[in-house]
C-alpha cells in the first residue's frame, strides 16, 4: 500500500509544467475538461463551481475574495457549521461552496421566497463583522430584501441615492475591453436578483448563465450594449471591472459607483458605473476602476478575436488604440463606445476619481440585467 502511495506521488510530481494551466488561465470547474493543475508557483483558485483560475498563491485570500481550491477541500463540514452566521434555506441539492461575507453596517434583511429564486435568510449585523457562509448552489438563485438607508446626491440634473454603508473614497481608473464573459455573469457571485447578462458571439443574444467564457474555449462574451454612453456634457453611464480595498466579488458585483473625476481635462465630470467584472490583475489597494471602453485594451485575456474573428485592429494589449480614427477599425457594433472615449471622455488617460456607492440607475440595470438585493 505504501509503495502505491509513493508511486502515485512520484507520478504527480512528474507532471510537466507545459501540461498545466498558465497564470490566470482556467484550471477547473464543472464541465471543465482542460488541465486542473497550474504551472509552478501558482495555485488553482475557485471563483465559483464553474470557473477555477490559476493565480498567485494567496492572491485572493489577501482581500477576502474567497477560498482557494486546496483550502476549501480542507474545511470540514463541522467547522463550517460552527462558524455560520448566514444561512441559506435549500430547496434542492447541488454543490456546496464556502464564501466569506462582510457586513459594513446595520442592515435589516428579511427572508423572501419565490419559485424562480428560492429562499434566502440573513442575520442582522450592527457592526463590521466577517462571517462564513455555507451555500448550496441550485438551479434557482437567492433573493433578499434590504432596508439599508440611502441619502441623495446630485450630479447636474440627476439625483442619485448614496448608500451610506457603501464603499467610498479616492481611487484610480484604467480602461479595458477584452470581450470575455464578465465574472459577475456567473451564478453565486453575489446576492443579486440574477447575474450580469452575457451574450453569444453576436454580442446581442443573451446566453445561459452556465455557458463557459469565450476567452477559455466557451461561447459566452460581453454583451455589446454594456458600453458607456453620455447622459449630458457632464454625466455619463457605463460599466467597469473593479478592485476595491477590502472588497470582494460578493460585495462588488452589480454594485454601482458614482465616479467624480479629479484629474485631466474631465476633472469635475461624473460617471456612474456598474461593476460587472472583477480581476486578479486589479490593484485593490488603490481602489481601481477598470472602465469598459471598446478599444481600451484586452489586458491579460484576448477574447475579441475569438468573438469577432480576424480583420480588426484592437491596439496595444494594455491601453488599446490611441486615436479616434482607429475606432473605425473595430467591429461596427462597438464603434459608439470607442467614440465615447474620445468625445465625452476627451481621451483622458487613467484619470483619478472620488467615488461613492449609489443605488444603481434603472438604465444601467436594464442593460446588464443585474441588480443587488441590498439596494
Amino acid at each position: 500500500m505504501l509503495k502505491l502511495i509513493v508511486l502515485a506521488a512520484l507520478a504527480a510530481s512528474l507532471v510537466k509544467s507545459e501540461d498545466c494551466a498558465k497564470l490566470y488561465y482556467q484550471c477547473g470547474g464543472i464541465n471543465w475538461t482542460g488541465p486542473t493543475c497550474c504551472e509552478n508557483g501558482y495555485t488553482c483558485y475557485s471563483h465559483n463551481d464553474y470557473y477555477h483560475q490559476c493565480t498567485y498563491v494567496g492572491e485572493f485570500e489577501t482581500y477576502g475574495n474567497g477560498v482557494s481550491t486546496s483550502e476549501k477541500s480542507a474545511v470540514s463540514e463541522a467547522s463550517v457549521t460552527s462558524e455560520v452566521e448566514t444561512t441559506t434555506v435549500i430547496k434542492d441539492t447541488a454543490v456546496t461552496i464556502i464564501k466569506t461575507v462582510t457586513s459594513e453596517s446595520a442592515i435589516d434583511v428579511e427572508s423572501t421566497s419565490s419559485e424562480e429564486y428560492g429562499t434566502f435568510e440573513t442575520k442582522t449585523s450592527s457592526t463590521k463583522t466577517s462571517s462564513t457562509e455555507s451555500r448550496t448552489l441550485v438551479t434557482s438563485t437567492t433573493s433578499t430584501k434590504s432596508t439599508a438607508k440611502s441619502t441623495p446626491t446630485s450630479s447636474g440634473e440627476e439625483t442619485f441615492q448614496v448608500i451610506s454603508s457603501g464603499e467610498k473614497g479616492q481611487g484610480t481608473t484604467t480602461r479595458y475591453w477584452d470581450c470575455c464573459k464578465p465574472s459577475c455573469a456567473w451564478n453565486g457571485k453575489a446576492d443579486v436578483k440574477k447575474p450580469v447578462e452575457a451574450c453569444s458571439a453576436d454580442g446581442n443574444n443573451v446566453i445561459g448563465v452556465d455557458v463557459q467564457s469565450g476567452c477559455v474555449g466557451g461561447s459566452a462574451y460581453m454583451c455589446n450594449d454594456q458600453q458607456p454612453w453620455a447622459i449630458s456634457d457632464s454625466l455619463a453611464y457605463g460599466f467597469a471591472a473593479a478592485g476595491l480595498n477590502g472588497g470582494s466579488e460578493s460585495s462588488m458585483c452589480c454594485s454601482c459607483y458614482k465616479l467624480t473625476f479629479t484629474s485631466s481635462s474631465i476633472a469635475g465630470k461624473t460617471m456612474v458605473v456598474q461593476v460587472t467584472n472583477t480581476g486578479s490583475d486589479l490593484d485593490y489597494g488603490k481602489n481601481q476602476f477598470d472602465i469598459a471602453l471598446p478599444g481600451g485594451g484586452m489586458g491579460i485575456f484576448s477574447g475579441c478575436p475569438n468573438q469577432f474573428g480576424s480583420g480588426f485592429s484592437w491596439g496595444q494589449q494594455y491601453g488599446g488604440i490611441s486615436s479616434q480614427s482607429e475606432c473605425a477599425g473595430l467591429p461596427e457594433s462597438l464603434e459608439s463606445g470607442c467614440d465615447f472615449r474620445f468625445d465625452w471622455f476627451e481621451g483622458a488617460d487613467n484619470p483619478s476619481v472620488d467615488f461613492e456607492r449609489v443605488v444603481c440607475p434603472a438604465e444601467l440595470v436594464a442593460k446588464s440585467g443585474c441588480s443587488r438585493n441590498d439596494e
